[in-house]
């Protein structure tokens, strides 16, 4: 009867064991999340503290410094009354509409120029010598050249972040495309997938993580060079708008474009690390 009741007491225990151990992680996962969170929370409460103190007791001139309730009241009066002919929601889409035209065609392009690279020699051959030649350099240096063939119109600027976003773009593709294991190549191939399917269900599947970090580096590096590329040839957008303040040294407007600007940015990053843990969960938990 003992031996019995020992057989029988075995597997609750285990199962007990394993939702203990399942409910010290989900508590150590958690603490690390709160910690996390009240570290970012700390941060950003000190800094508005310095900007408040130092900006009540003036230890700059309030021309160069304003306060926080300042900039809060300035980007409620540019999102009714605007700016240089311009409300902050005008100059805002000017701006988005910029990005997204010229990361979709960066989209549709660099990633399968990077598959291409992976996967032919010749691709290789002939992509790989211009990509690695302008990358390096910075996109504003060929941007008065964009301006001299295109003028300041729309095309010049999504041109430019266009090339910006491809280069990095295109190296992520190619990268993680070229370490897919061949085991899982030549077991495909084995149950007689054509080179278009192994592409689409074997190799693009593998690089999917490296192209979504390829994504974010190269997203952030358009949107900065969208709001430089404005500083230089637009009429809208936020770029636009705190070099037309800046020059009046109307800095109120200057710093609520820049928090906007900062906000932008940090609303796609986090965008794009929500579609790479929902996309690749198993690259986002290692």
């Amino acid at each position: 009867m003992s031996s019995l009741k020992n057989t029988h007491a075995g597997p609750p225990s285990n199962i007990a064991d394993q939702a203990a151990l399942t409910s010290t992680r989900a508590r150590i996962r958690i603490g690390r999340i709160d910690r996390g969170h009240a570290a970012t929370l700390i941060t950003v409460l000190a800094l508005l503290s310095v900007w408040w103190l130092a900006s009540h007791l003036q230890w700059f001139p309030p021309v160069l410094l304003p306060t926080p309730e300042a900039i809060v009241r300035k980007l409620g009066q540019l999102w009714t009354d605007g700016f240089d002919d311009a409300t902050l929601t005008q100059h805002l889409a000017a701006s988005l509409s910029r990005i997204a035209l010229a990361f979709v065609l960066a989209l549709v392009t660099a990633i399968p120029a990077g598959l291409a690279i992976a996967t032919s020699k010749i691709a290789r051959g002939a992509l790989d010598p211009v990509i690695e030649f302008y990358r390096p350099v910075p996109p504003l240096a060929y941007l008065p050249l964009m301006v001299i063939w295109f003028g300041i119109g729309e095309l010049s600027k999504v041109l430019l972040i266009y090339l910006t976003i491809f280069a990095p773009l295109t190296i992520a593709t190619a990268s993680g495309a070229s370490r897919v294991a061949k085991s899982r190549l030549l077991a495909a191939a084995s149950l007689g997938a054509t080179r278009f399917k192994l592409l689409v269900h074997v190799v693009l599947p593998s690089a999917m993580p490296e192209i979504l970090t390829g994504l974010r580096i190269a997203l952030g590096a358009g949107w900065s060079t969208l709001v430089a590329a404005e500083l230089i040839a637009a009429t809208r957008g936020l770029g636009f708008m705190v070099y037309s303040a800046s020059r009046f040294l109307v800095t109120d407007v200057v710093i609520a474009g820049i928090l906007v600007i900062g906000a932008i940015a940090l609303v796609l990053e986090l965008g794009l690390r929500w579609l790479q843990r929902k996309l690749t969960p198993w690259h986002a938990e290692n």
